[in-house]
C-alpha cells in the first residue's frame, strides 16, 4: 500500500510568485493497480509523481510506502522502492553503454553494491529472454551500444531495465508522448504486458483521454493541484473520451 495524506507542495513559497501546486491531495495507491492519471497543464501530475519519488519533499503532508514514513527520504533511498519511466527516450538509458552493460546496471538498482562480476553467463541469458519479449531483435545486440538504438527501441530497453528488479511502484511519465503513433501504440501495450505479467504496481501519467479509459484499471482527474475524479470500476468502463472531457468543467 502506498498513500499520500494531504499532500501541499508551494514553489518559490513566500513570493509574489507562489505557486501552490499541489493542494491537500490525499491518494491511496493498492498493490497491483495500474492507475492513470489525466489533467491538463499545470494540474500537478508531474509534481505528484517527483513526491512519490522523492525528488520534492512536500511542503506539508506525508508519503507512506508499505506503513513507512518516507516523507523525508530522499530519490536515491527511494531508488529500489520507486522506478521511473520518464517522456524522453534519451534519459533511461545511458548511451555511451552497451545494451548489456544497461541492462547489468539495472539489476543492481537499490542494492548495495561489491566487487563481484556484474555480468554472469544465466543473467545474459535472463536478459535476453527479457528482451526477446519486446519483439525487437535487442537480444541479439547485447554489445551495441544504445547510443545506435532508435528512440522506440530506448524507451522499449527503459521499460525492461525499469522492471528488472520489482519496486513498489512503476512511475510511467507520459512515457510515450515523444514516439510517433505506431510506436507509441507497440510501447503502451508491451507496457501494459509487462505491467500485467509481472503483477506490477503503476501509475500512468498522460494527456490521452483514450489511454487514460484504455490502460490500466483506476483513472485519476487533476485540476488545479486536486484529484477531482477518482474513476474505476464499472463507473470507468462506461465512460468514452467525450465523458471524460465533461469531468473538467
Amino acid at each position: 500500500m502506498i498513500e499520500l495524506k494531504n499532500i501541499h507542495v508551494l514553489f518559490n513559497k513566500g513570493t509574489q510568485i507562489e505557486n501552490h501546486v499541489l493542494k491537500g491531495v490525499d491518494l491511496q495507491i493498492k498493490e497491483g493497480e495500474f492507475i492513470t492519471v489525466i489533467g491538463g497543464n499545470g494540474a500537478g501530475k508531474s509534481t505528484l509523481m517527483n513526491v512519490l519519488t522523492g525528488d520534492l519533499i512536500p511542503n506539508e503532508g506525508s508519503v507512506h510506502i508499505d506503513g513507512k514514513d518516507l516523507t523525508k527520504v530522499g530519490t536515491v533511498q527511494r531508488s529500489g522502492q520507486v522506478t521511473r519511466i520518464f517522456q524522453d527516450p534519451m534519459i533511461g538509458t545511458f548511451a555511451h553503454l552497451s545494451i548489456l552493460e544497461n541492462l547489468a546496471l539495472a539489476t543492481q538498482r537499490g542494492l548495495k553494491r561489491g566487487l563481484k562480476c556484474a555480468v554472469s553467463n544465466s543473467s545474459c541469458e535472463h536478459f535476453k529472454t527479457r528482451l526477446a519479449k519486446l519483439n525487437m531483435g535487442l537480444e541479439n545486440r547485447l554489445n551495441d551500444q544504445v547510443s545506435l538504438l532508435s528512440g522506440g527501441q530506448r524507451q522499449a530497453l527503459s521499460l525492461v531495465m525499469a522492471t528488472m528488479q520489482k519496486a513498489k511502484i512503476l512511475l510511467l511519465d507520459e512515457h510515450t508522448a515523444a514516439l510517433d503513433p505506431k510506436t507509441a501504440k507497440l510501447i503502451l501495450h508491451l507496457t501494459q504486458e509487462i505491467v500485467g505479467q509481472e503483477k506490477l504496481t503503476a501509475l500512468m501519467v498522460t494527456h490521452s483521454m483514450t489511454q487514460a479509459l484504455e490502460f490500466g484499471t483506476r483513472t485519476l482527474v487533476m485540476k488545479e493541484g486536486r484529484i477531482v475524479r477518482d474513476l474505476l470500476g464499472e463507473k470507468r468502463k462506461e465512460l468514452n473520451p467525450v465523458d471524460l472531457i465533461s469531468l473538467f468543467d
